[in-house]
């Protein structure tokens, strides 16, 4: 696994995301909580990593300080060389909670973030239906959000943070509110998308195979306070579906993958 993650790792030009020495400590009545101690870590551009790990050790907090939702306690985050300030239009966000806007339709939802960078409204139109197309929903442009699965609604979410065209996509447990069947369904299309998008990709997850089947590389997170425990790359060749969870290889980093995280959730319950 070390050579390949070496093989890797010289393929990488440009790091899109560095984080270095990175600590969030927060303020409670009972004293100080460190989520996050020393974290350090690349993520190159185009890449998709996928972060693992027991409850609490600090995988939500990670991605809200990259996406200038949180500030840390202390080191840094960089994003092409320049440190994160607050949010900004190079990052997007996807959320477990759809987070549409539910008087607003499919169409007006994915054409906000355009409008807010100040296309005018023909590009924006123009621009939203193309990425309904490549998420399979231009035939509901004109839906209302509580008119669509959960499923669907996710595809709305997706395709309106790949619309603003941002550098990075940081993603919180996307497909953690919808069923196996549609979560795998979700996961081919996210691929899809993203080998035809291209985007730096931070995806959460509690589900290890889920991360195997989307991820380069995957980060195992330690129990609190989470630190990058080990990384483990997946050597799998794209493109990959739902018959690529069957291949030895497959279950033999899940399994890797699974009995590393076991252990850290072990430390928890300590």
């Amino acid at each position: 696994m070390a050579g390949s993650q070496e093989k890797l790792r010289e393929n990488i030009v440009n790091n899109r995301i560095e984080i270095k020495n990175l600590s969030k400590i927060y303020q409670a009545r009972t004293g100080q909580l460190v989520a996050l101690q020393d974290v350090n870590l690349d993520i190159a551009d185009n890449e998709f990593v996928c972060v693992v790990g027991p409850s609490g050790c600090g995988k939500t907090t990670l991605l809200n300080i990259i996406a200038g939702l949180e500030k840390q306690t202390e080191g840094s985050v960089l994003v092409d060389g320049k440190p994160i300030n607050g949010p900004g239009r190079e990052r997007g966000v996807v959320f477990q909670q759809y987070a549409l806007f539910p008087w607003k339709t499919v169409l007006k939802n994915v054409e906000f973030g355009l409008k807010l960078k100040g296309l005018g409204k023909q590009e924006r139109q123009e621009k939203a239906e193309r990425y309904l197309e490549l998420v399979g929903l231009k035939d509901f442009a004109h839906a209302y959000p509580k008119e669509l699965s959960g499923g669907m609604r996710q595809r709305v979410a997706i395709a309106r943070a790949y619309a603003v065209e941002p550098e990075v996509l940081l993603m919180d447990e996307p497909f953690g509110a919808v069923d196996a069947q549609t979560r795998s369904q979700l996961q081919e299309e996210l691929l899809q998308t993203w080998q035809t998008e291209k985007r730096t990709c931070f995806f959460i997850t509690h589900d290890v195979e889920e991360a195997v089947i989307l991820a380069q590389r995957v980060i195992i997170m330690s129990a609190r306070p989470g630190r990058v425990k080990e990384i483990i790359p997946v050597d799998i060749p794209y493109p990959r579906d739902q018959a690529t969870k069957l291949s030895s290889e497959f279950v033999e980093i899940k399994n890797e993958i699974w009995s590393k995280v076991y252990r850290e959730y072990l430390e928890v319950k300590k």
